[in-house]
Formats: structure tokens, C-alpha cells, sequence
């Protein structure tokens, strides 16, 4: 987003919606004409994008209602939206944020609104389940299993930061494609998420990073409506305890303690007197090492779950994805760094949620 843009959705502002539908790479309609609708992200869920969206069944002369053909612009077969969120930058000027591409999952028409449902590019994993055993060959890595096991789906762009390496002889995966991405990027230690642009970026799990917004409640300057915070103990490990095997067949094990002195669960504080366990076991764990690394990294991803949390009503950000860290100011914090776990953006006027956690 532009500097200005940046400064007009600091208050009050008009704001637009517009989609394109593609399918099989070719335009089948811009202009839909959006009425109304969601879009929700969650980082827990294997596939974190869900869309909502209310259009008009007849618009300037056209019928929106997909009926039962298969190449119409609305049709769940294939068709992929590519949503843009527009911000009113002055004398009617917009400025356009795009919001990602979507899968049409689902399309109705009740007579007058046709209502329709995407999902996140990943669906189209989550759905093609293997139809034969999934077995690397001796010169496949962990970056080739996940290109093998997404593309042509998606194209994989793996981040520099990560160390290939080669994986056993006799893996397998049986059914589950996006289970076994699940399983190669944890015994990594790396992280998947969709990008605007459509492509799956594999990158470390991180748990730090500098703030792309300061949200506040600043009664001059804040955007942040309403706060309320949660916490809970569910899901509250403050040991994680990776597993593997080595070539000989002797087992290993790696153990990543809580040890952050700010963390409420940390590791011999007063959360609790004993270790609470979360055991992680994959044969691509081969060396010491690579169990430490990845218990490492399944420390932080459980993180996401629990840890101290707030709930945030603002005012839209079109800018805003999850994952992104944030500088919170609110609630008895200031300029706290915390990340976005999940979030709701009304594509008409209304307020937007996230749900922070607080590093």
C-alpha cells in the first residue's frame, strides 16, 4: 500500500470491491459485482482462506447465476476469483490492494442473490488425495518432495533461509497430499502460507519480525475500536520432544524447552511444576540435530495456539494478512509486538477483527 493509502485508512474512508474470475488461465468476467461478503483467515487451519460473497443475480444485462453451466464465471469448477480491495485516496481515485486468488467452492442462486463460497488455494491439495502411494526416490529432498506433492497445483517458491536435504530410503505416504506437506515442513522447520500473487512460499518458522502497523486506541489517532483479551490452558505445552530414526535403526531424540522469560508457560515457572509434553515423532528425522531443529520449530507453531491473546475491533486495513506482526498500543500494552492468528474483513462498510497474539 501507498503512503497515502496507508494514511487514509488511518480514519474513515470509502472503499470497493472488485473480482476477476479465471479458469484454466483464461478471463472469463471482471467487474462482478460484489454486494457484499467476507473474508476470514485463520493460521491453525490447514487451508486458512475462506470467502463469503452476496451478488446480484442480474447486473447491466447479465445473469450471474451459474445454473448448470460449467464455463460461467460463478461456476465451482475450477474457477478461481482474484479479489482486489479498493481504498478511495482522494477525488474518486482508488487504490487497489489485492487480497489473494480463491477457489469457488460453492455457488447459489435463491431467485434474486446469487451467494457464493471460495476457499484458499490449498483446498486444491487438501482435496487431491493420493490415488497410489507417494514414495521419494533416493535423490529427492524435502524442497522436491513439496514441488512433487503441490505443483502444478500451485508453484513453490522455498526461501533461501532453508537447508535442503536428502530424506530416507522407504518413505511413504499413503493418502493424505497435504497431510504429507504437513509432515515434510515440520521436519524442516518451515512454514507454508499462499501468497497474494498464488504461489505457496516455504519459509523457517519464525516468531519474530518487525511490525508492518501500529494499532492503536489512541483517542486522536487509533483505528482499534474495542479490545478483550483470552487465555487459556488448552493446548499450553512447554515441551516439545521430536523424534526420529537414523540409518541403523537406533531411535533419536531432540527437546526443545519454553525458555523465553516472558512466556506465562515457560519451563520451570509457575505455569506448572512438571514438563507438559508434546510429542512429535517422523521418520525424516535422521541426526540429533534435525529433531532439536524441528522441536525448535513445532515450539512455535503451538504457540499460535495459546499464548496471550486479544481480540481487536478496528477499523479496515486492506493491507493486513495473517502472519503479519503488528505494534499493539491498548489493552495496558504499549508498541507491543504481536502477530495476527486470525482476522475477518467485511468487504462493505463495517469494522474488521483480529485476533492477536502477543509475543
Amino acid at each position: 500500500m501507498s503512503t497515502t493509502a496507508l494514511s487514509v485508512v488511518q480514519g474513515s474512508y470509502t472503499m470497493a470491491i472488485r473480482a476477476e474470475s479465471w479458469l484454466a488461465g483464461q478471463l472469463l468476467a471482471d467487474g462482478i459485482p460484489i454486494a457484499d461478503g467476507t473474508e476470514t483467515r485463520d493460521r491453525s487451519l490447514a487451508v486458512p482462506e475462506q470467502i463469503s460473497l452476496t451478488i446480484p443475480r442480474r447486473e447491466s444485462g447479465y445473469d450471474w447465476d451459474p445454473g448448470l453451466d460449467p464455463a460461467h464465471p460463478l461456476a465451482a469448477f475450477g474457477q478461481q476469483l482474484r479479489i482486489d480491495y479498493g481504498v478511495d485516496i482522494g477525488g474518486g481515485q482508488f487504490e487497489w490492494i489485492n487480497r489473494g486468488w480463491f477457489l469457488i467452492t460453492d455457488s447459489s442462486c435463491d431467485g434474486t442473490t446469487v451467494t457464493v463460497t471460495c476457499a484458499g488455494l490449498l483446498s486444491l491439495i487438501d482435496e487431491a488425495k493420493l490415488i497410489s502411494p507417494f514414495q521419494p526416490s533416493s535423490t529427492d529432498t524435502l524442497g522436491s518432495i513439496i514441488r512433487g506433492l503441490i505443483e502444478p497445483a500451485l508453484t513453490v517458491s522455498i526461501d533461501g533461509g532453508l537447508t535442503d536435504r536428502g530424506v530416507p530410503l522407504g518413505m511413504q505416504w499413503d493418502t493424505d497430499r497435504l497431510g504429507a506437506v504437513t509432515e515434510v515442513l515440520n521436519a524442516w522447520g518451515a512454514d507454508a502460507t499462499v501468497t497474494a500473487d498464488g504461489y505457496l512460499y516455504v519459509a523457517p518458522v519464525l516468531d519474530v519480525g518487525a511490525p508492518v502497523q501500529a494499532i492503536t486506541d489512541d483517542r486522536d489517532t487509533g483505528t482499534v475500536v474495542q479490545w478483550q483479551g483470552s487465555t487459556s490452558r488448552d493446548g499450553a505445552f512447554n515441551v516439545v520432544v521430536a523424534q526420529g530414526e537414523d540409518s541403523n535403526g537406533n531411535q533419536l531424540q531432540g527437546v526443545a524447552y519454553d525458555g523465553a522469560g516472558d512466556s506465562p508457560y515457560q519451563y520451570g515457572g509457575p505455569f506448572s511444576p512438571f514438563p507438559i509434553p508434546y510429542t512429535y515423532q517422523s521418520s525424516l528425522l535422521t541426526t540429533v540435530a534435525q529433531c532439536r531443529s524441528a522441536a525448535a520449530a513445532q515450539m512455535k507453531l503451538l504457540r499460535r495456539q495459546a499464548f496471550r491473546k486479544l481480540a481487536v475491533s478496528m477499523v479496515p486495513h486492506p493491507g493486513l494478512v495473517a502472519g503479519d506482526y503488528v505494534a499493539v498500543t491498548g489493552a495496558g500494552l504499549t508498541e507491543a509486538l504481536a502477530v495476527i492468528e486470525t482476522m475477518s474483513l467485511p468487504y462493505s462498510p463495517g469494522e474488521q477483527s483480529l485476533t492477536v497474539r502477543v509475543l
